[in-house]
Protein backbone atom coordinates (compact mmCIF):
# COMPACT_ATOMS: atom_id res chain seq x y z
CA UNK A 1 0.00 0.00 0.00
CA UNK A 2 1.11 3.45 -1.02
CA UNK A 3 -0.21 6.51 0.21
CA UNK A 4 0.63 10.17 -1.42
CA UNK A 5 0.16 13.14 0.93
CA UNK A 6 1.07 16.79 0.22
CA UNK A 7 1.94 19.28 2.94
CA UNK A 8 1.93 22.88 2.61
CA UNK A 9 4.43 23.69 5.52
CA UNK A 10 6.23 22.45 8.03
CA UNK A 11 3.48 22.99 10.47
CA UNK A 12 1.18 20.67 7.97
CA UNK A 13 4.12 18.22 8.23
CA UNK A 14 3.99 17.60 11.62
CA UNK A 15 0.72 17.93 12.07
CA UNK A 16 0.59 14.56 9.37
CA UNK A 17 3.32 12.85 11.79
CA UNK A 18 0.89 13.25 14.87
CA UNK A 19 -1.88 11.66 12.57
CA UNK A 20 0.84 8.82 11.62
CA UNK A 21 1.42 8.45 15.27
CA UNK A 22 -1.91 6.89 15.62
CA UNK A 23 -0.94 3.52 13.43
CA UNK A 24 2.53 3.41 14.98
CA UNK A 25 3.17 0.51 17.57
CA UNK A 26 6.13 -0.61 19.51
CA UNK A 27 8.25 -2.72 16.83
CA UNK A 28 7.59 -0.64 13.91
CA UNK A 29 10.27 0.65 11.55
CA UNK A 30 10.37 3.67 9.88
CA UNK A 31 12.54 4.89 7.49
CA UNK A 32 12.56 8.36 5.59
CA UNK A 33 14.10 9.57 3.01
CA UNK A 34 14.78 12.96 1.35
CA UNK A 35 16.82 15.59 0.52
CA UNK A 36 17.98 18.31 3.18
CA UNK A 37 15.54 20.40 4.68
CA UNK A 38 12.94 17.68 2.97
CA UNK A 39 11.09 17.61 6.44
CA UNK A 40 12.67 14.17 7.70
CA UNK A 41 12.87 15.22 11.32
CA UNK A 42 10.27 17.84 11.62
CA UNK A 43 7.75 14.49 10.45
CA UNK A 44 9.57 12.89 13.09
CA UNK A 45 9.04 15.45 15.66
CA UNK A 46 5.03 15.47 14.68
CA UNK A 47 5.55 11.71 15.24
CA UNK A 48 7.53 12.13 18.57
CA UNK A 49 4.08 14.81 19.42
CA UNK A 50 1.59 11.73 18.80
CA UNK A 51 3.27 9.16 20.46
CA UNK A 52 3.60 11.51 23.71
CA UNK A 53 7.24 11.22 23.86
CA UNK A 54 9.58 13.21 26.84
CA UNK A 55 12.07 15.25 25.33
CA UNK A 56 12.45 17.81 22.16
CA UNK A 57 12.76 16.13 18.82
CA UNK A 58 15.28 17.47 17.08
CA UNK A 59 18.11 16.13 14.06
CA UNK A 60 20.37 13.36 16.06
CA UNK A 61 23.03 14.20 13.15
CA UNK A 62 26.11 14.08 15.66
CA UNK A 63 25.15 11.92 18.00
CA UNK A 64 23.53 9.56 15.06
CA UNK A 65 20.49 8.01 17.75
CA UNK A 66 18.35 9.63 20.48
CA UNK A 67 15.81 8.04 22.76
CA UNK A 68 12.91 9.41 24.04
CA UNK A 69 10.99 7.25 26.52
CA UNK A 70 6.92 7.85 26.54
CA UNK A 71 5.22 10.27 29.41
CA UNK A 72 1.42 9.43 30.50
CA UNK A 73 -1.21 10.29 27.58
CA UNK A 74 -4.40 12.01 28.56
CA UNK A 75 -6.20 8.82 29.85
CA UNK A 76 -3.21 7.50 31.96
CA UNK A 77 -1.69 5.43 29.26
CA UNK A 78 2.03 4.74 28.19
CA UNK A 79 2.66 4.35 24.25
CA UNK A 80 6.27 2.94 23.31
CA UNK A 81 9.71 5.09 23.06
CA UNK A 82 10.66 6.64 19.96
CA UNK A 83 14.04 6.19 19.07
CA UNK A 84 15.44 8.95 16.52
CA UNK A 85 18.42 7.93 14.07
CA UNK A 86 20.33 9.82 11.60
CA UNK A 87 21.98 7.53 9.56
CA UNK A 88 23.66 10.85 7.38
CA UNK A 89 27.29 10.21 8.57
CA UNK A 90 27.23 6.59 8.74
CA UNK A 91 29.62 5.20 6.14
CA UNK A 92 29.22 0.93 6.24
CA UNK A 93 26.90 -1.35 7.55
CA UNK A 94 29.09 -2.30 10.29
CA UNK A 95 28.56 1.05 11.59
CA UNK A 96 24.78 0.90 11.25
CA UNK A 97 25.02 -3.14 13.38
CA UNK A 98 27.12 -1.07 15.92
CA UNK A 99 24.43 1.13 16.87
CA UNK A 100 22.95 -2.08 18.03
CA UNK A 101 19.06 -0.97 16.91
CA UNK A 102 17.82 -4.33 16.57
CA UNK A 103 17.95 -4.61 20.48
CA UNK A 104 14.97 -1.84 20.89
CA UNK A 105 13.21 -2.85 17.72
CA UNK A 106 10.68 -4.65 19.79
CA UNK A 107 9.58 -2.57 21.95
CA UNK A 108 9.75 0.95 20.23
CA UNK A 109 9.12 3.10 17.34
CA UNK A 110 12.41 3.55 15.46
CA UNK A 111 12.81 6.24 12.74
CA UNK A 112 15.90 6.45 10.91
CA UNK A 113 16.99 9.13 8.92
CA UNK A 114 18.74 8.77 5.55
CA UNK A 115 18.40 4.96 5.94
CA UNK A 116 17.64 3.94 2.81
CA UNK A 117 19.73 1.13 1.89
CA UNK A 118 20.72 1.22 5.34
CA UNK A 119 18.40 -0.49 7.80
CA UNK A 120 16.24 -2.52 5.82
CA UNK A 121 17.28 -5.57 6.82
CA UNK A 122 16.06 -4.51 10.56
CA UNK A 123 12.17 -5.64 10.32
CA UNK A 124 10.55 -7.49 7.50
CA UNK A 125 7.93 -4.66 7.86
CA UNK A 126 8.42 -1.52 8.07
CA UNK A 127 7.34 1.95 6.80
CA UNK A 128 9.18 3.53 4.13
CA UNK A 129 8.29 7.66 3.63
CA UNK A 130 9.91 9.16 0.78
CA UNK A 131 9.71 13.39 1.79
CA UNK A 132 10.28 15.94 -1.21
CA UNK A 133 10.09 19.43 -1.62
CA UNK A 134 8.64 20.14 -5.36
CA UNK A 135 11.02 23.48 -5.57
CA UNK A 136 14.10 21.32 -4.75
CA UNK A 137 16.50 20.61 -1.52
CA UNK A 138 16.91 23.35 1.16
CA UNK A 139 20.93 24.36 1.07
CA UNK A 140 23.10 24.40 4.09
CA UNK A 141 22.84 28.23 4.11
CA UNK A 142 19.42 28.36 3.83
CA UNK A 143 17.71 26.24 6.20
CA UNK A 144 15.68 28.81 8.09
CA UNK A 145 13.62 28.30 4.48
CA UNK A 146 12.44 24.90 5.89
CA UNK A 147 9.51 25.99 7.60
CA UNK A 148 7.95 27.08 4.40
CA UNK A 149 7.20 25.41 1.00
CA UNK A 150 5.23 22.01 0.07
CA UNK A 151 6.17 19.13 0.46
CA UNK A 152 5.07 15.86 -1.05
CA UNK A 153 4.91 12.81 1.33
CA UNK A 154 4.47 9.31 0.14
CA UNK A 155 4.42 6.73 2.86
CA UNK A 156 4.77 2.59 1.21
CA UNK A 157 3.59 0.24 3.71
CA UNK A 158 6.04 -3.04 3.17
CA UNK A 159 5.01 -6.44 5.21
CA UNK A 160 2.34 -8.27 6.59
CA UNK A 161 2.01 -5.75 9.69
CA UNK A 162 0.60 -3.38 7.51
CA UNK A 163 -1.71 -5.20 5.70
CA UNK A 164 -5.02 -4.03 7.09
CA UNK A 165 -3.85 -0.66 8.70
CA UNK A 166 -5.33 2.09 7.07
CA UNK A 167 -2.22 4.64 6.13
CA UNK A 168 -3.74 8.20 7.03
CA UNK A 169 -4.11 9.97 3.78
CA UNK A 170 -6.73 12.81 5.01
CA UNK A 171 -5.57 16.18 4.39
CA UNK A 172 -4.40 16.43 8.69
CA UNK A 173 -4.43 20.70 8.81
CA UNK A 174 -8.29 19.80 7.99
CA UNK A 175 -9.00 16.97 10.32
Amino acid sequence: MTVTVRLPDADATRAYGRVLARVLRAGDLVVLTGDLGAGKTTLTQGIGAGLHVRGQVASPTFIIAREHPPVARPDGSRGPTLVHVDAYRLGSLEEVDALDLDASLDEAVTVVEWGEGWVEGLAQDRLEITLERPRGAVSEDSLEDAATGERVVTVRAVGARWADVDLPDADPVAG
